[in-house]
């Protein structure tokens, strides 16, 4: 790629992660949420993959990483939920105050279920991205 297609996403794709973190916090006071979040974050990966290219070895080590995100999510939503189940008996009870109406923390469980669904999300489609980019070559 061209040196100004480099430049441009070096500086569009924190800017585009930090939107996608963004959307995933806010995702039960407006819409969007985890699953939205996600796919923006693999969103710049995929803009930098693109952009920048790369030898096998080092998209293999992205893999492994993207597929161990993808691996924590899915750990952290089963967590919340089972957490819930240990506490009141119920699986994805809300164990956490409801706190202030259209802040943050104003519905419980809700935002760390979305932190763990965005990373779940953004890790799948990146791990494919990736592993198609390795299978072309």
């Amino acid at each position: 790629m061209s040196e100004i297609v480099k430049t441009v996403s070096r500086i569009f794709a924190p800017l585009i992660i930090v939107f996608g973190i963004y959307i995933t916090l806010h995702g039960h006071l407006t819409p969007g949420g985890g699953f939205a979040g996600g796919i923006i974050v693999a969103g710049a990966i995929i803009l930098l993959v693109l952009a920048f290219g790369g030898e096998k070895e080092r998209l293999i080590q992205e893999r492994r990483t993207t597929s161990r995100l993808e691996s924590s999510g899915i750990l952290l939503f089963w967590l919340v939920g089972s957490l819930g189940l240990l506490i009141g008996g119920i699986f994805f009870l809300n164990f956490l105050g409801k706190g202030i109406p259209f802040t943050i923390f104003s519905s419980g469980i809700i935002p760390i279920c979305n932190i763990a669904i965005a990373a779940e999300v953004g890790g799948a489609i990146s791990t494919i991205l990736l592993a198609l980019v390795l299978f072309e070559r």
